[in-house]
């Protein structure tokens, strides 16, 4: 039990799960922002496009109600769609501020690449050699 616990004390203590705590916290910030987008600005514009339809009225009906304890029972395909396109804007503005960040992100000195020198083969340098001889004849 006690390895247990010291196993689980050095996952916990690691600064990747400490990262992780952070992104989940500013992720859910970002998850709020772009869902007032969606629902404040997108869908606005959507629905004076489509003539006023608000996706998330959108439903079939599959059963009418029966009676006052029994409702009626839709099909809330709208919801749906409109869940997709929240999904699609936060994919799509990850994927707008990982690319922004990968531009930032600089190499170091040391990641520079060095020319790799090439060795020439035993044969080269013997090649090599014959040629200076002949050079100085």
């Amino acid at each position: 039990m006690k390895k247990f616990l010291n196993e689980f004390k050095e996952f916990a203590m690691q600064g990747n799960v400490l990262d992780m705590a952070v992104g989940v916290v500013i992720g859910g910030a970002f998850g709020k922002i772009v869902t007032s987008l969606v629902n404040d600005i997108i869908t606005p514009i959507i629905s004076i496009i489509t003539g006023g339809i608000k996706l998330d009225d959108l439903k079939i009906l599959l059963s009418s109600a029966k009676g006052p304890d029994v409702e009626a029972v839709y099909l809330n395909y709208g919801q749906f769609l409109q869940a997709t396109l929240d999904f699609i804007i936060i994919a799509f503005c990850i994927f707008l501020m990982i690319r922004a960040f990968n531009s930032l992100k600089r190499k170091k000195p040391d990641e520079v690449e060095e020319p790799v020198v090439v060795e020439p083969s035993n044969e080269e340098k013997l090649l090599q050699e014959i040629l200076n001889e002949l050079k100085q004849k």
